[in-house]
């Protein structure tokens, strides 16, 4: 599972180095694009920059799985705009190009037509007619034509993918009470109903195997001749010819390997790519939990299902990492005392794991973003996602400190806390313990939240289909509330006082109550599972703490605020909210999932929602961040052999993406 940042802005200790490092790139439409620095990259030895290499290069190779993933149209889309960027012959200082290339610019910040978190529809600001004009200016040659097509045959065909509101409006539709398969946008089941998709995959699980594999992780469901089919992702089956390119750089990436045991890891993934066998992902998991020698560590594959609407089938991603030794000892203790923390769990003891088994916790130095953690990326991911797997063998899981770096530098002075935080106080909190207690919080939530807790006997881990992510993320997030305060964090040298954790739970409540609707458009419910999840416990809470008035919404000067008249009061209201959706999650709930993320999660005030946005819309911040990678070159001596690996930081937002897809442009227009 992963995280996403959404912390105010704290001041941390700063370098140097991070003072003159150029951290903004780029910014347009509701985007900021980072850069992150991958500090003591150059410490490490030839054989583990080697090995970066060889990884970030598999994890590049992936890229336009993704795309087609999202949306069947998204690849001919992107394709066709990008060659109207670098071929178009008309006045490339017109408003309608200016609009065009920030659309652009959307389309790859949102891997598709698609906002990467709203998950709805962009909106073109240039014409339809632009497009036609613009397309048709240019050489045949040059656009993604399939074979027999003209490029009018084109424009006809991406128009109304472009242009109309109606055709694919919602990358993945959550809302209740519609066929969400056929009302996503997303291309994982074609000509399927959700119904048929269900029934599917519910003949396939047997309630008796108490080691079932992920179903439908790594496959498209079709409807040939009116028969349902999986087309399954692996080495000469669907999106092949990406694959092959990821299995030819882990390859190289064997050669390299750390030690024998983080070479079978890599080899079990290659043998995952050629068969696309979940039994065989399974084994190749499990490997990878139980590598925690290893100093240079990496995701890559079909991973996260938030994306489909049914939540089986996982996007592509990866990212390529290796361990920050130093923050690192803060992950190890809270690990070391994981059974500590699960028998003090305020959840029914029917729900605790008697032994918690192998939760390897580490902060780490991100080195490459790709897939689905690129160009927006978590900054926490626990893996592997199978109950089972982590019941049996454990988890690891990781905090990305340099993107959280990334995030406070360039948030430095913006005027976010003191537009919205209710006085000095909370300023002086955050400013003070912000950034240690959000980093903290994304410890418990990953190291700790997602690994805790156990299904009864005989309960599909799937059982709470449409609203299995969200109340997945309200438990690991609860988790790391509940705990952020307990005294334990002092005792364990975590926090430095008991006043430390009132930051994170005055940012928490007032991101989940109020700012975190400047990412819902007007009008508009909460689609995506993290938002559903932060406003379901902040509303929970503050309507549960009313009689005693633990939180309150003030009003000063026609503005609304968070005012926390007792902490200790909301820690136990975290508790018991907890202690509910373990329940809802060990006992396979639905209709008690169904309630809580429909009644707390998903509506909009929208007296409230006009104000935040009022509001913010003055400080002129973006609410969504993306990042530029940097850029790895292998230096190659006389023999061929490499000798170095060099990182750069130069390569802007629009060169980076034009590169990438020059480079790693592996699939055919149409999968």
């Amino acid at each position: 599972m992963t995280g996403v940042f959404l912390g105010c802005h704290s001041e941390k200790q700063t370098t140097p180095e991070m003072d003159k490092f150029p951290y903004t790139v780029d910014r347009f439409a509701d985007i900021e694009i980072l850069r992150y620095r991958v500090p003591d990259f150059e410490s490490l030895s030839l054989q583990q920059k080697e090995l970066i290499y060889y990884l970030s290069e598999a994890a590049l190779s992936g890229r336009d799985i993704l795309y087609d993933q999202n949306n069947k149209y998204n690849l001919c889309v992107r394709r066709t705009l990008e060659a109207v960027y670098e071929n178009y012959r008309g006045d490339r200082q017109s408003e309608e190009f200016k609009n065009f290339i920030t659309y652009l610019k959307q389309v790859w910040m949102g891997n598709g037509i698609h906002h990467h978190y709203s998950e709805d529809k962009f909106v073109p600001k240039f014409s339809a007619a632009f497009f036609a004009d613009a397309v048709k200016g240019i050489n045949a040659e040059d656009l993604p034509l399939e074979k027999g097509e003209t490029p009018d045959d084109l424009i006809l065909k991406l128009t109304p993918v472009i242009f109309d509101p109606t055709v694919f409006p919602k990358r993945t539709n959550q809302a209740d009470g519609v066929d969400l398969l056929l009302t996503s946008a997303v291309n994982f089941y074609e000509g399927v109903t959700q119904a048929e998709a269900e029934e599917f995959y519910d003949r396939m699980k047997n309630p008796n195997d108490s080691t079932p594999v992920s179903y439908g992780l790594n496959s498209k469901l079709v409807k040939e001749n009116g028969v349902l089919v999986e087309k399954t992702y692996k080495l000469g089956g669907m999106y092949g010819k990406a694959i092959e390119q990821i299995v030819f750089w882990l390859n190289k990436a064997v050669s390299v390997a750390e030690n024998d045991r983080q070479r079978d890891v890599i080899q079990s993934l290659i043998k995952f790519y050629e068969s696309g066998n979940l039994k065989t992902y399974d084994e190749y998991c499990i490997k990878w939990v139980q590598d925690t020698a290893s100093l240079v560590d990496f995701v890559n594959g079909f991973t996260e299902t938030y994306a489909d609407p049914l939540g089986l089938k996982g996007s592509w991603e990866s990212i390529v990492n290796f361990k920050n030794l130093a923050s690192t000892k803060r992950t190890e203790t809270i690990s070391k005392n994981a059974q500590w923390f699960e028998n003090h769990s305020p959840i029914d003891n029917r729900f605790k794991k008697e032994n918690v088994k192998g939760i390897t916790a580490k902060v780490v130095t991100a080195a490459i973003l790709a897939g689905d953690c690129y160009p927006s990326t978590p900054i926490g991911i626990n893996l592997p996602n199978s109950d089972w797997i982590r019941h049996d063998y454990g988890s690891k899981s990781v905090t990305i400190e340099n993107i959280t770096e990334a995030y406070d530098r360039a948030s430095l002075g913006n005027g976010f806390n003191e537009e919205f935080m209710w006085s000095d106080v909370e300023r002086e909190r955050a400013k003070k313990y912000g950034s240690l207690t959000n980093n903290l919080h994304t410890d418990l939530h990953e190291c700790l939240g997602h690994g805790s807790g156990k299904l009864l006997p005989g309960v599909d881990p799937n059982r709470l289909k449409a609203y299995g992510s969200t109340i997945e993320e309200a438990r690991a997030d609860l988790f790391g509330l509940y705990y952020v305060a307990d005294p334990k964090m002092i005792e364990l040298g975590l926090l430095p006082d008991n006043e430390a954790y009132k930051a994170e739970y005055y940012q928490y409540i007032m991101n989940g109550l109020l700012t975190q609707l400047t990412r819902v458009q007007t009008g508009k419910n909460i689609e995506e599972a993290h938002m559903r999840n932060r406003q379901l416990i902040a509303r929970w809470v503050y309507e549960k703490g009313l009689p005693d008035k633990v939180i309150e919404l003030k009003k000063r000067d026609g503005k609304t605020y968070v005012v926390i008249n007792d902490y200790e009061k909301l820690r136990i209201l975290f508790g018991k909210l907890l202690a509910e959706i373990q329940r809802i999650k060990s006992t396979g709930d639905y209709q008690g999932a169904k309630v809580l993320v429909e009644n707390y999660g998903v509506k909009v005030d929208p007296v409230i929602h006009m104000e935040i946005l009022e509001r913010y819309e003055k400080l002129n911040l973006a609410p969504y961040r993306g990042f530029v990678n940097p850029v790895y070159k292998a230096v190659k001596n006389a023999d061929g052999e490499i000798s170095d690996v060099q990182i750069s930081y130069d390569e802007n937002y629009v060169e980076q993406q034009l590169r990438y897809s020059k480079q790693y442009s592996n699939l055919p227009t149409f999968n």
